[in-house]
């Protein structure tokens, strides 16, 4: 069970971090498009604090989001055990993409301005995935009650 939890916490902070990264990337990248540059010193200090800021937010929302993605994953694994890592791959994706839908459906609002464009929500869908795979690569060992070497 500690080794569940460890990975769930270690593919939220990534599916975190690399959506925080990308979301201050893509608004940053706006600014640029009206003209003034922005040094990679400002972008640096801009994403640590964005990552920071939205961890109060933007963080305990992903948790729900993975919370619901993660267990569909494990129960179709069970079901179709060769596609466990896809499974993973795709509730990591789903769960971030209707985050954003269902926030902006039953809101009004884009929670996370990247959103707010195909690509930013592909982007954000993406960091999901990325930490739906980390949670299969770190629960992939030995299942409990298995034999040694299966």
């Amino acid at each position: 069970m500690l080794r569940i939890l460890a990975a769930f916490f270690a593919a939220l902070g990534l599916a975190y971090g690399l959506g925080s990264i990308a979301a201050t990337q893509f608004v940053l990248q706006e600014v640029v498009a009206l003209g003034p540059t922005v040094p990679w010193s400002l972008r640096l200090q801009t994403t640590l604090q964005d990552f920071a800021g939205l961890a109060a937010s933007y963080l305990p929302l992903l948790a729900v989001a993975f919370a619901l993605g993660l267990p569909a994953a494990a129960g179709l694994a069970r079901l179709v055990p060769a596609a466990r890592f896809v499974w993973y791959l795709t509730a990591g994706f789903a769960a971030v993409l209707a985050l954003h839908l269902i926030m902006k459906a039953v809101l009004g609002v884009s929670g996370i301005a990247a959103t707010r464009s195909l690509d930013g929500l592909l982007v954000q869908g993406a960091a999901g995935a990325a930490g739906g795979a980390l949670f299969h690569a770190l629960t992939a060992g030995r299942r409990p009650g298995a034999p040694r070497g299966a």
